[in-house]
């Protein structure tokens, strides 16, 4: 499934912005304090609502008062459109899911939770797939007869345990329900990638370990199952790191004796292998973005916060690019970033910017300012740009 716009409304620095018509690779640019790593946590706080409750989400945020735009009362509101994949090739319908919170006696309560959508160019209202207020609320059982001719709505209705868990929580489990599990899956396995040098040359423990961490702590044992599960796919990464990296001609993985996972990397010129923490900081991150980026299950939706940390800015060309292949195999990738080196890669659809505005975020699209257009077709290159200081207000360092 790919997001196609996002808007947020009174969620921290984000008092009423919206982004829409989004590629499969978003870049976003923004000053410190613009409010990146806010946007990407908005899908933080969604899944941490779908895996507990709102209330959990909104405690480790510091509470209401926190989370809610400063200055500002009333709710907050996410809403979000997307389209799922179409099994028999056609243009999927844009679905779009809605959730209001407020707060009452101290306590956060959701005021509302929609899901509908429009399929083709059926005329009238879209179907409301699920409509959930305080609790309480109902969703559509007969989803497939939607836009038959005659068709009409089969409702289910259902009670909540509580004002402060998702409808989606339930109804995702059900695949008749299919407009829902699709959006409950993209908050289950979204991921963000806020990956530590230190974390990623440490030796991990044995076991089995499917996808990278959030901060890489585990690639030993990532390494090892694609090795052992995935040779083709890790003989992709073996290959493309010794492009991008000269000398590295091995990598692998191996057991220590009191039972642990050490990674080991060959440089061609040395008869021994290197221990991963006598390796420079660069190798081992470009090596831990190659197992991300050629994951055997790619993630639905892809942040990675400022990947031009500890790389040579060469390197910066081939990792864009290895992001753009992601996210053309399904997986939509999101990226903040400080590089003009990284944004010189991207073309005009992918680059975002925020800037604040009275004191709150807003966000615009590159390829929506005329004079940023006509100068990417004039031949400017978009970090050449940003350097210059035409993305206005996304303040460069």
């Amino acid at each position: 499934m790919k997001i196609e716009s996002v808007r947020l409304k009174n969620y921290k620095v984000f008092r009423d912005a919206s982004v829409a018509d989004l590629p499969s690779m978003c870049v976003f640019l923004g000053a410190n304090g613009t409010g990146k790593s806010t946007f990407f946590d908005a899908f933080g706080f969604l899944s941490d609502a779908l895996k507990n409750n709102v209330t959990t989400a909104i405690n480790r945020r510091g509470g209401f008062k926190e989370v809610i735009s400063r200055d500002q009362s009333g709710s907050i509101e996410f809403e979000i459109k997307f389209r799922n994949t179409a099994e028999d090739g056609a243009r999927a319908p844009l679905v779009t899911y809605i959730l209001e919170i407020g707060e009452e006696n101290h306590r956060p309560i959701i005021l509302r939770e929609i899901l509908k959508y429009r399929r083709g160019q059926r005329a009238g209202k879209p179907w409301h797939f699920l409509d959930f207020s305080r609790g309480k609320g109902s969703a559509i059982k007969n989803e497939d007869e939607y836009g038959k001719v005659g068709a009409t709505e089969d409702r289910e209705e259902q009670s909540l345990e509580s004002p402060d868990i998702l409808a989606i929580k339930g109804l995702g489990q059900f695949q008749r329900f299919k407009a829902v599990a699709a959006f409950r899956r993209l908050l289950e396995n979204w991921f963000v990638s806020n990956f530590q040098i230190q974390a990623a040359q440490s030796i991990a423990d044995t076991g089995v370990s499917e996808h990278l961490s959030t901060t890489g702590n585990n690639l030993a044992q990532v390494t090892k199952f694609i090795y052992d599960q995935h040779p083709l796919i890790f003989e992709k990464i073996l290959d493309k790191m010794s492009q991008r990296i000269p000398g590295v001609s091995k990598v692998e993985a191996t057991d220590t004796a009191d039972g642990r996972i050490i990674l080991k990397f060959q440089d061609g010129s040395f008869k021994d292998p290197f221990v991963a923490r006598y390796v420079s900081d660069g190798t081992i991150k470009m090596f831990a973005y190659l197992v991300m980026l050629n994951d055997p299950s790619p993630h639905p939706l892809l942040c990675i916060e400022e990947p031009e940390n500890f790389l040579h800015p060469a390197l910066l060309v081939e990792l864009c690019e290895e992001m753009r292949e992601y996210s053309q195999r399904g997986g939509q990738v999101f990226v903040s970033t400080h590089s003009p080196d990284f944004v010189n890669e991207l073309r005009l659809g992918e680059l975002f910017w925020l800037t604040k505005v009275e004191g709150y975020t807003a966000i615009q699209r590159a390829q929506d300012d005329k004079s940023v257009k006509a100068l990417c077709e004039a031949g400017d290159h978009l970090g050449s740009l940003w350097s210059q200081g035409y993305l206005k207000g996304s303040g460069p360092r």
